[in-house]
């Protein structure tokens, strides 16, 4: 069971949690202080930590349970576990029941609203990972759907909704579908001779590395306009244009004459942004603010 366990986490890269589960720290950061006036209780951070496990595990799994076919297809995605034949489907779906129940847990546990919302969260859950089989707009739909972390966080301490949170949602979708279209590029070739839709097969290598820079361009200027509609400091002013320079040479490092260092982007780059803006918002609300 503990190498079962060991192989589902490897195939749904648990290490990748570092992007989405910073900024839902951030929301419950920036929902308690700018709206309660305090910061979010422990435990109200343990279940909205238990939330996003359950939440990204379930979608992971299914994710690869969806396309276990194009798995195997693909050069690069066949020695995953389930097209390798390390991990049975019914393993893998009772992985998703266990993931799924943790996440109900959790909302049960935090406002009401999360409860009532989490209906919507499933179901874009489970719609991303059919959206490569009919649009190009899978990136974006990817984003609007792992960038709901923050959302749920705010309204899980809050339980109530602000323009900033609606800037946070838009500018974490819009990094998290930029990212995800460079990550895209190394599957060009397979997607345009399989049909399968997205952004590098639609629009080409250069063309889709264009419409990325675009989306984070926009995804920077979110969060500096965070910085006039709540009351963050400098601290986290600093920690945005720390993120700038991360995003400027993720884009450096991502040539359409060389895609070899795509994987350093993607993880290296993205992970580091998502901490370092978390950190950035950690003390000027927690220390700065509170001091």
């Amino acid at each position: 069971m503990i190498r079962k366990i060991r192989i589902i986490l490897e195939m749904i890269k648990f290490e990748h949690t570092i992007f989405a589960l910073p900024f839902a720290f951030m929301g419950a950061l920036l929902g308690g202080v700018a709206m309660e006036g305090h910061l979010p209780s422990w435990a109200q951070i343990g279940w909205i930590t238990l939330a996003m496990f359950g939440a990204r595990s379930a979608a992971m799994c299914l994710n690869r349970v969806i396309d276990r076919v194009i798995d195997k297809q693909n050069p690069r995605t066949a020695k995953r576990a389930i097209p390798a034949g390390l991990l049975g489907i019914g393993e893998v779906i009772l992985f998703i029941i266990v993931s799924f129940a943790l996440m109900l847990i959790a909302c049960f546990n935090l406002d009401p609203i999360t409860l009532k919302l989490m209906p919507i969260a499933v179901a874009l859950l489970v719609l991303y990972s059919y959206t490569k089989r009919f649009t190009w707009l899978c990136h974006v739909v990817l984003g609007l759907t792992i960038g709901l972390s923050p959302v749920g966080a705010w309204v899980a301490v809050t339980g109530s909704f602000d323009p900033a949170v609606w800037v946070l949602y838009v500018s974490v979708a819009l990094w998290l579908a930029g990212f995800d279209i460079i990550y895209a590029t190394q599957d060009f070739e397979f997607d345009r001779s399989n049909g399968i839709y997205s952004i590098p097969a639609r629009f080409g290598i250069a063309g889709s590395l264009w419409i990325a820079r675009g989306f984070h361009a926009v995804t920077i200027i979110g969060f500096l306009s965070l910085f006039w509609m709540t009351e963050l400091s400098w601290i986290y002013l600093a920690g945005t244009i720390v993120s700038a320079v991360i995003l400027f040479y993720e884009h450096w490092m991502v040539r359409p004459h060389d895609l070899s260092r795509v994987p350093t982007a993607f993880f290296g780059m993205n992970g580091t942004l998502s901490v370092v803006l978390f950190v950035f918002t950690f003390f000027d609300l927690v220390v700065l603010h509170q001091w």
